[in-house]
């Protein structure tokens, strides 16, 4: 039976590095060596979404651990006058989106989506549609792909769809009107089961559901909850945990889903940090932890299902 593979990547900041180090384990296993190069559809949203873009241009998992090892503290450089500027962060992105910029303009020079050797598809969120008719002026989630026909986005510049899937608000400014479409789909693995199976893809490039296998990897997770029964609170007390309540949700039922649709024919590879461990997106102090992690966590059970399931 002929088959869609589909790897879908989770955001995650410079957690990244744990996603990218963990592709390289498994690609470079002597059971499934060569994995990814049977991969049909790259699914990623903000940091996932550079390496679905990367792996689809024929960039390696250790060209992405570069990036993040040797540009990542510059990219999450935060210096004293920029938190004086931002009045302690109470305004403007954490971080300028230059250094993101220019290090993806080096990855992907003017390379266009159609340009790519795979197809992807990339979740952001377009906060303004500027149609020409108010009534149907709004914002909207915006899926960049590369599938041929007429809501394809072939002609897009590869790093700029990046920017745009990167730009985390609160963490980077907005890109040309987009921002992380970790908003909606920090797992985009529903995402890709459906821009797989549209009914806008051409008849020869339209998979049906049971052809679909997917690998959907994260960028690791801290054990979190909220003592109390209770709660009474208001903004100032809900606006810290309810950005991460939001991101480990969307995750959560995008697994979830994609469980119930796909049975067998779908893994889920997530870290769960140690219970006293957390590392923020943005942690630049913490990336020889993270390769840590990715070089070491257990990557068996995901190994043994794409053996099984995947040629």
């Amino acid at each position: 039976m002929a088959k869609c593979r589909i790897l879908s990547l989770d955001g995650g900041g410079l957690r990244g590095l744990i996603t990218a180090r963990i592709l390289q384990r498994l690609n470079d296993d002597p059971k499934i060596k060569g994995w990814l190069d049977d991969v049909d559809l790259f699914a990623g949203t903000s940091t996932g979404g550079i390496l679905a873009l990367g792996l689809a241009a024929g960039k390696t998992s250790q060209d992405i651990c570069d990036l993040y090892i040797n540009a990542g503290p510059r990219i999450f450089d935060d210096s004293i006058w920029d938190d004086i500027r931002d009045l302690g962060k109470m305004i403007g992105a954490d971080y300028s989106n230059k250094v993101l910029k220019k290090e993806l303009r080096n990855i992907f020079g003017s390379m266009k989506l159609g340009d790519l050797k795979k197809k992807v598809t990339i979740p952001t969120f377009d906060l303004d549609n500027e149609a020409v008719d108010d009534t149907k002026r709004t914002w909207k989630p915006k899926i960049f792909h590369n599938y041929p026909g007429s809501d394809s986005d072939a002609e897009s510049l590869a790093a700029d769809v990046a920017l745009y899937t990167c730009a985390a608000p609160t963490y980077f400014p907005v890109a040309d009107g987009y921002i992380d479409g970790g908003v909606f789909a920090n797992n985009p693995s529903l995402v890709a089961v459906a821009q797989a199976i549209s009914q806008s893809n051409a008849k020869s490039e339209r998979a049906q559901i049971d052809e679909i296998v997917l690998l959907s990897v994260g960028t690791g997770v801290s054990l979190a909850y909220i003592k109390g029964n209770n709660l009474d609170w208001g903004y100032a007390q809900w606006v810290k945990p309810l950005l991460n309540i939001l991101s480990d949700g969307v995750a959560g039922i995008s697994d979830y889903q994609a469980r119930q649709i796909l049975g067998e024919r779908y893994q889920r590879l997530q870290v769960i940090f140690a219970p006293d461990e957390s590392i923020p997106m943005d942690a630049v102090n913490k990336i020889p932890r993270m390769n840590e992690i990715g070089n070491t966590c257990d990557i068996s059970k995901a190994r043994d299902w794409i053996d099984q399931y995947w040629r």
